[in-house]
């Protein structure tokens, strides 16, 4: 503990100074032994730190998009170098360089958001043990550790004894189900979060594994929350849900702004800026539009018969070919007879079918 207290201890003080920044100002509206003070400082914590990690975020979205793009040749290199291990991380070495791509770029906002996050942890766990922390001296811990979110201390956990909740002047019921409805909202959040990813930022024309991780990762991440949050205090509790809220507004801003091409939102907001006038269509299309409306508008359906009609075609059809079968034996016929003339008059008189020339008598 000594070792992280001594690697994360100017983290102690720049959080828990900003929390005190935002107590004084809230105090000057509530009371400053309230868990209204204290909770908005801590709500107004995670919105200075998602406000500094903007330009990662930006960063985060184009490096996400980059990753769906190149999906398709990733899967083309794994298929061809699948027994070759060292040769397809080459390859996918090589396409990262070529089009600029950092896999790492997607976790920037996650990965700079986790100090401060661990800072905040640690400063709660010891306003929960009375001890000073950061530039919080004895009376602010005491203030703190006694303030109530709807009736949970900010320092409580839902795993946390009676005894221990006791102490800080409250009930284990209070803190569990207030624990558990922030549990619940966090989790919810996340989920909606990652699927207002998949159904309306995504290029669903391309299948690409990485569209499966997405998918794994929506069903994931909130029972994750759903584990760990039990053993969290209430006020990192509100400083995650705060985050995960802050995260659904901010991607919902860039999905209606700059949505990723090909996806559905990008399609609406398309088609919103034709119906202004915004921009104009692709002469191309158009006239792609219009040769398929006009093959449509010519197309003749053929015409439902009645059973009495369909009767009537058959046996005109059935009458079509016995005529025709009458006629080509009539014609065989007389083709038959004008032969037969012909061949008997090359045969000689007194001749009869079948009959041999009689042989000159041999001279004795």
């Amino acid at each position: 503990m000594d070792t992280i207290d001594t690697i994360l201890g100017p983290l102690y003080t720049a959080v828990s100074w900003i929390i005190v920044q935002f107590h004084k100002l809230y105090s000057l509206v509530f009371d400053e032994d309230s868990g209204w003070a204290w909770g908005l400082s801590i709500v107004s914590l995670v919105i200075v730190i998602r406000i500094a990690l903007i330009p990662l975020f930006v960063k985060q979205i184009k490096a996400t998009r980059n990753m769906q793009a190149i999906q398709p040749k990733m899967k083309a290199i794994q298929e061809r170098y699948k027994n070759d291990r060292q040769r397809q991380s080459e390859e996918m070495m090589k396409l990262y360089k070529e089009t600029g791509t950092n896999p790492l770029s997607s976790c920037l906002p996650i990965l700079a958001q986790s100090p401060f996050f661990l800072a905040l942890y640690q400063v709660l766990n010891k306003i929960a043990n009375n001890q000073a922390v950061g530039v919080m001296d004895a009376g602010l811990v005491d203030s703190a550790r006694n303030a109530h979110i709807f009736g949970a201390p900010i320092a409580a956990r839902f795993m946390d004894s009676a005894d221990k909740v006791a102490a800080l002047d409250a009930t284990l019921t209070d803190v569990r189900v207030v624990t558990v409805i922030m549990i619940l909202l966090m989790s919810a959040s996340q989920f909606y979060t990652q699927r207002q990813l998949m159904t309306k930022n995504v290029d669903l024309t391309v299948k690409t594994p990485f569209m499966q991780q997405q998918k794994m990762l929506m069903y994931v991440f909130p029972i994750i929350f759903a584990v760990f949050g039990i053993n969290f205090p209430v006020g990192v509790l509100v400083y995650w849900l705060t985050t995960n809220v802050w995260t659904f507004g901010q991607q919902m801003y860039v999905i209606k702004r700059n949505p990723t091409p090909g996806s559905l939102a990008y399609k609406q907001r398309q088609e919103k800026l034709r119906a202004k006038g915004k921009i104009k269509e692709d002469p191309a299309e158009v006239e792609a539009k219009k040769a398929v409306e006009a093959a449509r508008a010519n197309r003749q359906q053929p015409k439902r018969q009645t059973k009495a009609q369909r009767q009537a075609a058959a046996a005109q059809a059935e009458a079509k070919k016995t005529t025709g079968q009458k006629h080509s034996l009539t014609k065989e016929a007389s083709q038959d007879s004008s032969a037969r003339p012909g061949q008997q008059s090359k045969k000689k008189p007194g001749q009869r079918k079948g009959s041999q020339r009689p042989k000159h008598p041999s001279k004795k």
